[in-house]
């Protein structure tokens, strides 16, 4: 058994508070940005830096707007409704993944149209550094004691965790099982995207996007059944918000990557 006492503020300045979570956010776009930026100078991403950077800047707002709307809407309205300054609170957590996934494909595709580029050369590139921040996202949740498992106890689940912030339960550590799982992703893609570069096969645009968005909402399907959640009946089937809207994913990039196996893949 484990004790998680962590105080959610890395750093406090007069006023101001730097949250682990906060500081995981600025990670992850660094590295998104630093890794397209990489792959201009290499001539694999037709992109000036100007562009990148204005690209990078709506990515961030468009990201976070959207993950912030989906998680108020779709996972946690009553508890939103029932004090609506929480809304603006976002240093407290509350920005759902799937949602900010959508809000960068919008965000993308609106650039790719205005420059005439082609959406996967972008979102091919993008979702490798963003699985690793997903990693480390899952770590910063665990700082700040949310999204944590069902109650269990020391003796089935030795590594069960006592969250001092919500209540003195064991739970499981299911943002721990989602970072480990999202490493294995991590992982995979970053071996797909070096098995191309190195050996220079032939590659059909989108793979390892719609690889990411598949592997994710499998991964996070099969976490989320020890997460602490309330549960929705459909057809007799019994699942959370999470594990439905994970459902849905998993269909449409199922059909977009058969699409994508149907077409003659390019040498890149």
């Amino acid at each position: 058994m484990f004790i998680n006492n962590i105080n959610p503020v890395l750093l406090r300045i007069g006023p101001f508070d730097i949250r682990y979570y906060g500081l995981v956010y600025v990670i992850g776009f660094i590295l998104g940005y630093l890794f397209l930026r990489y792959n201009i100078s290499k001539k694999k991403l037709k992109l000036s830096y100007d562009q990148l950077d204005s690209y990078f800047l709506w990515l961030i707002i468009g990201s976070i707007i959207m993950a912030r709307l989906f998680d108020i809407f779709i996972y946690s309205w009553p508890d939103y409704a029932n004090d609506l300054s929480q809304i603006y609170m976002i240093w407290n957590g509350g920005l759902a993944f799937q949602g900010g996934l959508i809000g960068a494909i919008i965000v993308t595709i609106l650039f790719c149209k205005k420059y005439k580029i082609h959406f996967y050369d972008i979102a091919d590139l993008l979702v490798i550094p963003t699985a690793f921040a997903l990693v480390i996202g899952k770590l910063a949740n665990y700082t700040n004691s949310e999204l944590y498992g069902r109650i269990t106890d020391s003796q089935s689940t030795p590594w069960c965790v006592v969250f001092k912030r919500i209540d003195d339960y064991c739970r499981h550590p299911t943002q721990i099982y989602e970072s480990i799982a999202n490493f294995v992703m991590f992982g995979i893609l970053s071996s797909y995207y070096i098995y191309h570069e190195k050996v220079r096969k032939t590659y059909r645009k989108g793979t390892i996007f719609w690889t990411f968005v598949l592997t994710y909402s499998i991964l996070r399907f099969i976490v989320t059944f020890y997460r602490d959640e309330l549960l929705y009946t459909f057809l007799g089937i019994s699942l959370n918000v999470g594990q439905w809207v994970s459902l849905v994913i998993i269909v449409v990039s199922c059909v977009f990557l058969w699409k994508l196996w149907k077409i003659k893949p390019k040498t890149i």
